[in-house]
């Protein structure tokens, strides 16, 4: 879409009503995929639309739209929906101009891809050929155009491209599946790394444990963090949350609820996610929300800031062509000072929880998490055991981070949206199906 087509937009929109925002979205997804062993399916899914909110009269009005041929439509659904529209109780950003700056990397094309997938599935059957491999890219590019009535133009690129790695083994009535997986911006996977991590939890897996239940020493994986802790600490500092009272830190702030070595913040300077402006064209910047251990605040965007008198804090996000709500660019945790073998071999008894089965549950207004181990492994006298089965691990992050034995000092990306260490908890609640 080019700029003038925005500036058509808000011209057709400030016609009708008082503010204007366009969002504008191109993206592209070329995914390549091997399943049990072979090739299944090589494609490109493209998609471009935009979507605008309006003003008029006080209220919200908001349409999206993926036919760009008929901007009339547009606006005057937007407008229609503003007739029964919630208050307006924030303005659109103001005064913003960002250029996006064009990436001089150049992909792997797709045949690079099927290669590395043949190689990668070939190097599994090395070291046990009856492991079912599934291998899958993606390569994606997106470009992102946001405008106001109020001086506000900026852009958006992105050049992506991830990698994942899985296995299926059955043995009997046993099955093992794991999994590894990178996500690049810029650059091309690190493929060697995500074999021999996937590697590496089928030679800790070879034998198998049994663990009893009661409270025991637990040390997260950082994949493993993310699901269970991480995603939880991303729920309760959503100002989101604070509004609806869904949040046990609403009135916390200024508190020292956690272990001192506890800091927690958000960088959108760094990882596949960086961006210097959300999707409602605020400026994104590093905050701390905790702060060794202290709570130091929460993350906004507009229409939820405005409900509590307050600003953006950068971080109005969408999903394809929705309205924005608050979101985190990544959730990084500070490292510790411990590499993660020697938290391993500091354990007399207890859990390293690897991979966890979905995102677990949690009753978030008491910080409480509950997940079942997808893969996991028994610690005895400071070694690997083998793996258990059949378990789940429960507790709160303010029981845990109370708990805190140390956290790993080499943090890792998952995916593109967090970036955090092992940590290792004296106890939590573990709970063994014999």
């Amino acid at each position: 879409m080019s700029d003038s087509t925005l500036e058509q937009i808000l011209k057709l929109a400030t016609q009708q009503a008082e503010a204007a925002e366009v969002y504008y979205l191109s993206s592209q997804d070329t995914p390549v995929e091997f399943e049990n062993n072979r090739l299944k399916s090589l494609q490109t899914k493209a998609l471009q639309g935009v979507a605008l909110r309006v003003i008029a009269k006080g209220r919200l009005g908001f349409a999206s739209s993926t036919d760009l041929t008929r901007l009339e439509e547009l606006v005057e659904a937007a407008v229609q929906t503003a007739e029964i529209g919630a208050p307006a109780e924030f303005e659109f950003a103001s005064g913003v101009q960002v250029k996006a700056t064009e990436s001089t990397y150049k992909p792997p094309t797709t045949q690079e891809l099927v290669e590395v997938g043949d190689r990668l599935i070939s190097q599994v059957h090395e070291y046990n050929p009856d492991i079912l491999v599934d291998v899958g890219f993606h390569v994606r590019s997106g470009h992102v155009k946001i405008a106001t009535n109020k001086d506000v133009y900026a852009e958006r690129r992105s050049q992506i491209v991830s990698a994942s790695i899985s296995g299926n083994l059955v043995r009997g009535e046993d099955f093992l599946q794991a999994y590894s997986y990178d996500v690049a911006r810029d650059r091309a996977p690190d493929y060697d790394k995500i074999l021999h991590e996937l590697l590496q939890k089928y030679r800790r897996a070879e034998r198998q444990a049994k663990i009893t239940s009661g409270s025991l020493p637990v040390l997260f994986l950082p994949r493993a963090a993310a699901s269970a802790v991480g995603s939880l600490f991303d729920t309760v500092l959503s100002g989101q949350a604070v509004v609806q009272k869904a949040s046990p830190l609403a009135d916390k702030v200024g508190e020292t609820l956690f272990d001192q070595r506890l800091t927690l913040f958000e960088d959108p300077t760094i990882g596949p996610s960086a961006c210097t402006v959300d999707d409602e064209g605020t400026p994104t910047s590093r905050k701390v929300l905790i702060d060794r251990g202290t709570v130091m605040g929460f993350y906004w965007d507009r229409r939820w800031a405005a409900r509590t008198g307050g600003e953006s804090t950068g971080n109005g996000f969408r999903g394809g062509l929705s309205r924005p709500g608050p979101d985190l660019v990544n959730l990084c945790i500070a490292p510790g000072s411990t590499p993660v073998n020697q938290l391993i071999a500091g354990m007399e008894e207890g859990l390293i929880v690897e991979q966890v089965l979905g995102a677990g549950q949690s009753n978030q207004l008491a910080g409480e998490f509950s997940v079942n181990l997808d893969l996991g492994y028994k610690v005895e006298k400071g070694e690997i055991v083998g793996r258990v089965k059949n378990t789940m691990v429960a507790g709160s992050i303010f029981e845990a981070f109370q708990n805190l034995v140390d956290l790993a000092d080499q943090p890792e990306w998952v995916g593109g949206g967090a970036y955090l260490p092992s940590m290792l908890f004296e106890k939590l609640g573990v709970a063994a199906r014999q």
